[in-house]
């Protein structure tokens, strides 16, 4: 998807208006309506004014210390220090398998447009654009997006730098939205799934994946002195907290589903369950927790009402 064809499906953030057009010369995106201007930096819209970037907010972690919380500054710094295209330990690395492929089991439709939200390492793009799908891979940071880009330069991928809680996306643009293990650090989430919602096509499914009943874990901060939670996760969630987050009319259904068993990771067992297919190795996680219900993770997808 070229920038072009990008503008088909975004809007200014400052008026709202459909009137953003691609300026070659500059290299920008312009609002025909109110002039504001949006720079484009290695290929990727940048969909983050001035405004958005000095929000801050109060999560109870930091209402209780007293501090506030400047979480696009935070994650445009975590693209920066934090190489999310590095190789990972073999453990991690098969956990984060699985994950994916628990996500890509719930895309039921042969093609359609796939936003990826915190896209990371871009893997929704490098599994998905191959089958035909275009894919928006979105994340606060222009180090990601950009990587995104240059590593997977499929016609069918295209990213921008945006903010869910300040979307440039049109209604009813999206058959699918994924969003996976990034709804534990966003600062309000039913927001954040309501401003997804918004996006998605009717008939279309938002994915969302993230740890199961999770111990918010605490660490003292070397420079503010003030506990920090550990991976900058500030929310935990089960099914009853997931579901309740979104319940509105446009809502089709709404399913979850808990996987991931602790004993295979505890025991490093993934030595040996790396060799099963996708199926094989969820038939055996669901026996096990079947046995000890125990999943590390969760995944709730919503559909929206045709």
């Amino acid at each position: 998807m070229n920038i072009k064809k990008l503008t088909e499906i975004v809007s200014c953030l400052s008026c709202g208006k459909q009137t953003l057009k691609y300026a070659a010369e500059t290299n920008e995106l312009g609002c025909e309506n109110c002039k504001s201007k949006y720079s484009i930096q290695c290929g990727v819209p940048i969909f983050l004014a001035q405004s958005n970037k000095e929000i801050t907010f109060e999560p109870a972690i930091h209402e209780k210390q007293g501090t506030v919380f400047n979480y696009i500054d935070h994650y445009q710094k975590d693209g920066q220090e934090c190489d999310y295209f590095e190789e990972r330990d073999a453990g991690t690395e098969h956990a984060d398998r699985r994950v994916r492929e628990y996500i890509i089991s719930q895309v039921q439709k042969k093609t359609g447009k796939i936003l990826d939200v915190g896209c990371g390492s871009a893997w929704v793009a490098s599994k998905m654009c191959p089958r035909s799908y275009e894919v928006i891979s979105m994340d606060i940071s222009l180090e990601n997006t950009s990587r995104a880009l240059e590593k997977y330069p499929f016609e069918n991928h295209s990213a921008v730098v945006a903010d869910v809680f300040s979307l440039p996306f049109n209604n009813n643009i999206f058959d699918y939205i994924i969003a996976s293990e990034i709804i534990e650090h966003v600062i309000d989430p039913a927001a954040f799934v309501q401003n997804l919602m918004r996006i998605l096509k009717p008939g279309g499914t938002l994915i969302i994946t993230t740890p199961y009943k999770e111990k918010i874990r605490y660490s003292l901060c070397v420079h503010c002195n003030k506990p920090t939670p550990l991976f900058a996760h500030i929310h935990s969630f089960d099914e009853k907290k997931l579901l309740s987050l979104y319940q509105g009319s446009n809502l089709k259904s709404a399913e979850y589903y808990t996987f991931a068993n602790k004993i295979p990771v505890h025991l490093r067992m993934h030595v040996f369950l790396k060799y099963l297919n996708f199926w094989c190795w969820k038939k055996t996680d669901q026996l096990l927790n079947a046995m000890y219900h125990i999943p590390l993770r969760i995944l709730v997808k919503w559909e929206k009402r045709q």
